[in-house]
């Protein structure tokens, strides 16, 4: 049980990483982090022991994700997934890194929220088809056809995002 315990705390930086991605709201990420490994610890029986409780977990939070998208909707509002109010936004960052990086994540947000699951699953959390497409309860085929269409979407995103960068107004 220690064993199954330990093996599920491991884990806690790549749930943090793949919420933090699906929400960009770190406290909203941190709260279904909480939620999953609850839900996980709570149900340590359905996990089989002796292969890596990854994909389990990954299927936990990806269902709580789900549901509270859905009860978000029921309710009549939105979920936030890309706060305005985004403080790190006001900082200049310093590194063209960090700048890529957050071209990525913006454009990671334009795409619809199941492309982006798969996209993350698999480019980001580096889960294979099989395993990404038992987490989000979907054939492989059409995992592979978000990730195409979702690859395809982050690049114009992408592009245009540069496009705009680069136009320069300039006043007579």
């Amino acid at each position: 049980m220690e064993e199954k315990k330990q093996a599920i705390l491991a884990e806690i930086p790549n749930l943090r990483r793949y919420a933090r991605a699906l929400l960009r709201d770190p406290d909203a990420a941190d709260d279904l982090v909480q939620d999953c490994l609850e839900r996980a610890l709570s149900r340590l029986d359905n996990w089989q022991t002796g292969e890596s409780p990854r994909r389990w977990l990954f299927t936990v939070m990806h269902h709580l994700f789900i549901d509270e998208k859905r009860r978000a909707r029921r309710r009549g509002r939105t979920l936030v997934e890309s706060p305005a109010g985004n403080e790190d936004a006001a900082v200049a960052p310093v590194q063209l890194d960090v700048l890529a990086s957050r071209d990525v994540l913006d454009a990671l947000q334009g795409i619809s929220a199941d492309r982006r699951a798969a996209l993350l699953l698999v480019a980001v959390e580096g889960l294979s088809y099989a395993q990404a497409a038992t987490v989000l309860e979907i054939p492989t085929g059409t995992l592979m056809s978000r990730i195409a269409r979702g690859r395809e979407e982050l690049r114009v995103l992408l592009d245009r995002a540069r496009r705009r960068k680069s136009i320069r107004v300039v006043e007579k």
